[in-house]
């Protein structure tokens, strides 16, 4: 049956002998004191629905255990070790001195059946469930969006390696394929004398251009090959393991190469391309890991990690890991979707938003502008077709969101900026005075003004003339960009935005390394340890417990 906390102290229980010990206001005092009013055990109920086969370890301390693990960024086994010979740990769970702790798998098996239910985050939950009991942001009206890259746990693989290892994989999840690689498999052996039973790379001459393309032409002929003999379309469908093998191999095959350089693609010779898929795999250990550019010179590999902060306080009321690369993780996306899951903000409030130039997107602004509350006064929202959304019941949403910079498109000419917009008659001004409409699709064609313009030189390099292209959101844009040169603007978005990086460096000192493969479960990483992190900030503001309710001191 569910372990259960024994209402009988031991003797030589840690709390109870040494808990004066413990500092005062951290995060083993509180978890001593107040873990089963926490983490009570109905609050896990659910992933036990069966009466048998159920874990002996109380609820409680598997989840102090898991705040203090990502608190800390132990191993499994480090945090059991921690349990069993560190006094504070002990004191926190409950146990005895002379108590051991438990076998590490216990945490595996436990994070397991939280990812598998619907509450994956509840410990994440509950811990924000306090930060809104206690109303430490109550009435807030700023919050700050951020992100910053946690490097994975695998390494980079180059194309030959991919290549070798997911073939290899292929042959391991993918019944019968073992056969079918020794038997249509065969050009890298022929070119090397070494086969897929070794992960190696194989011995070539690497410096010698002509041989690498020919080690490339036969692992993507051998891949080609393989999936052709496989019956790749039942295998999609019944799913699992051997559908991502092959969706893997695929992948691989086609992801980093082109046809060689004489070669019209029909003739099987392949080579390196010459340049780098967008949204390319680094890695056949962890398929989801991305390349992520978060400036020009900052380069790293892994995922990415969005926060919505409150800044007065540090706190972070939603959290998200993605992977680094793809539309769909982009800083203004996710972080949109941050602000609308965050049951911490008074919708009826008004709300400044804060952010670097990465959340100034024309979607973004257009998100926020429509929660203006009771504002349809007839005003478009934008759009270059002139149609109006309308505004949403809630509080104004403010965007302080770094304008992102435009250039001109001549280097010290005129920008979009200089180039007066009508929107009422949506009809677009260029410097020199001449008024040109706005097409349906954005466009305004000022080629035959520009013949003999006296500003030409200023204003395009194009022999036929200038062709502006508007994006969707452009007025938006246009109006945040002329807002963000208010003294008033700049001295909020100064005085606010930085404290941002302040809990971002919480976040990832020490941890700057995911320890887990793949988004889902480094993403609930993320929120356990956002968890810990909120729940010690608390403690830093003086969370206690007053006639059974949590508050502030």
């Amino acid at each position: 049956m569910q372990g259960r906390a024994d209402d009988q102290r031991d003797v030589f229980d840690v709390e109870s002998v040494a808990g004066h010990l413990l500092q005062p206001g951290s995060v083993y005092a509180f978890l001593a004191e107040h873990r089963l009013r926490l983490f009570p055990a109905e609050m896990f109920t659910d992933l036990f629905p069966s009466g048998r086969g159920r874990p002996s370890i109380p609820p409680e301390v598997i989840a102090s255990v898991i705040v203090l693990q990502t608190l800390h960024n132990f191993s499994d086994r480090e945090a059991v070790d921690a349990v069993t010979f560190d006094l504070r740990w002990k004191a926190a769970c409950g146990y005895a001195i002379d108590a051991s702790g438990f076998h590490p798998t216990a945490l595996t098996y436990w994070r397991h059946r939280l990812a598998a239910s619907e509450r994956p985050q509840r410990i994440f939950e509950v811990v924000r469930e306090v930060i809104e009991q206690t109303g430490a942001v109550a009435g807030k009206q700023r919050r700050a969006l951020d992100s910053t890259i946690l490097d994975d746990a695998v390494a980079r693989q180059d194309t030959v390696t991919q290549l070798i290892a997911a073939i290899r994989r292929v042959g391991r999840d993918v019944p019968g394929a073992k056969d079918l690689i020794t038997i249509h498999c065969t050009r890298l052996a022929a070119l090397t004398g070494q086969d897929y039973t070794t992960s190696g790379k194989p011995r070539i001459a690497w410096d010698d251009p002509t041989a690498r393309d020919e080690l490339v032409t036969a692992l993507v002929n051998d891949a080609i090959a393989l999936l052709a003999g496989l019956d790749v379309e039942t295998i999609t469908t019944a799913g699992g393991k051997p559908a991502d093998a092959v969706a893997l191999l695929a992948l691989v095959a086609g992801q980093d190469v082109e046809p060689a350089e004489d070669s019209d693609g029909t003739d099987g010779r392949w080579r390196i391309a010459r340049k780098t898929a967008p949204d390319r795999m680094i890695s056949t250990v962890d398929p989801e890991a991305r390349h992520a550019h978060k400036t020009r010179e900052r380069r790293q590999d892994g995922f990415k990690a969005h926060v919505e902060i409150e800044p007065d306080t540090g706190l972070m009321p939603a959290v998200r890991l993605t992977k680094a690369s793809g539309s769909e993780n982009s800083d203004a996306n996710v972080g949109a979707e941050l602000l609308a899951a965050d049951p911490t903000i008074d919708q009826n409030q008004d709300l400044d938003v804060l952010g670097d130039s990465a959340y100034a997107t024309g979607d973004m602004l257009h998100t926020l502008a429509n929660r203006e509350a009771n504002r349809d006064d007839g005003r478009d929202d934008g759009r270059k077709d002139g149609r109006d959304d309308g505004r949403k019941d809630g509080g104004k949403w403010t965007p302080l969101l770094k304008p992102w910079p435009i250039k001109p498109a001549v280097e010290g000419g005129f920008t979009i900026d200089d180039y007066a917009y009508d929107p009422d008659a949506d009809t677009l001004t260029c410097p020199a005075g001449v008024t040109r409409p706005v097409s349906p699709a954005g466009r305004v064609s000022f080629k035959a003004a520009c013949r003999g313009c006296p500003l030409r030189e200023q204003c395009t390099t194009s022999a036929t003339g200038r062709l502006v292209l508007l994006g969707e959101h452009h007025r938006l844009q246009r109006e945040h960009r002329e807002r963000a040169t208010d003294p008033s603007w700049q001295a909020t978005y100064r005085q606010h935005r930085p404290m941002v990086e302040r809990s971002i460096a919480w976040l990832t000192r020490g941890a700057r390394r995911v320890p887990y493969r793949g988004v889902e479960k480094n993403n609930n990483w993320l929120h356990h340890r956002a968890a810990g992190l909120n729940l010690r900030r608390l403690l830093a503001m003086g969370l206690t417990v007053q006639n059974g309710t949590w508050v502030l001191a």
